[in-house]
């Protein structure tokens, strides 16, 4: 079986079981996506050399008390923790500056900042207005997967200058730009549909996944990099671990979070 129809097979049996877990109940999203959170931590912990099972416990009591309590003024702290370690990863990344991580304290702090607060708002991001909004988050991931789909295919195909080579040598400018433009295609269609927002705002929360997502998937790249590893780990054929299906989406789903809830 070749590489890429491994990659569409696993692909598919990933979407959906999310799409099945959306629309069967609000239970269902959290238990899939808790489930999905910790094979994640399991392997960043991997990559980063973090032992131990406070990861683990402090992902759940964040969840528990973030479900628990969803208009607390604590969400919006973690929040906006969550934005600026985001953008300091950005930055690293931009200035190709090591992310460094010395002692267990500061491995489990950057475990905290990159992937567990973020993963809460994924959680939380079909909660809206205080109710289980299915569709939205089904047309937030219809807008994730078009971007991470046609960037995938437009590189393959017509790529030919490097988008950010030092950290993911695949990645071409022209499938980035691929990427955007089909989500942007794709938001005007799920505007006819979605009357969540207007066209516009679903136009900029296409921008908003496409460009943090993608700086998300290099992100995780470069901690891959920097650990000598091409996957976070095997569970998807063709993909890799749980990490590289998800980095895109929990990297954007703060920022998504913001926009949907504090600037509409």
């Amino acid at each position: 079986m070749s590489n890429l129809l491994r990659r569409i097979l696993s692909g598919l049996v990933y979407v959906l079981l999310f799409l099945f877990a959306i629309l069967f109940s609000k239970e269902s999203y959290i238990v899939l996506t808790f489930l999905f959170g910790l094979l994640t931590i399991w392997e960043f912990s991997k990559i980063i050399k973090l032992k131990g099972l406070i990861g683990y416990i402090f992902f759940c009591l964040t969840l528990f008390l973030m479900l628990k309590r969803p208009e607390s003024y604590a969400i919006v702290v973690i929040l906006v923790i969550t934005i600026i370690s985001s953008l300091f990863l950005i930055y690293y990344l931009f200035f190709k500056k090591e992310i460094t991580f010395l002692n267990e304290r500061s491995k489990l702090g950057l475990l905290i900042r990159y992937l567990i607060f973020p993963m809460t708002f994924l959680i939380l991001l079909p909660i809206y207005k205080g109710s289980y909004n299915p569709h939205l988050m089904i047309s937030l991931l219809i807008l994730i997967w078009v971007n991470d789909s046609f960037a995938f295919f437009v590189g393959k195909n017509f790529g030919k200058r490097k988008l950010f080579v030092s950290v993911s040598p695949k990645k071409t400018q022209e499938g980035f730009i691929g990427g955007l433009l089909f989500s942007l295609l794709f938001a005007y269609i799920v505007s006819r549909f979605n009357t969540n927002f207007t066209t516009l705002n679903w136009l900029i929360i296409a921008v908003i996944i496409s460009v943090i997502g993608t700086l998300g998937d290099l992100v995780e790249s470069k901690f891959k990099r920097q650990a000598n590893i091409k996957d976070s780990g095997t569970i998807m054929p063709g993909h890799g671990g749980m990490l590289d299906r998800l980095d895109s989406l929990f990297f954007a789903a703060p920022f998504v979070y913001l926009y949907i809830n504090f600037i509409i």
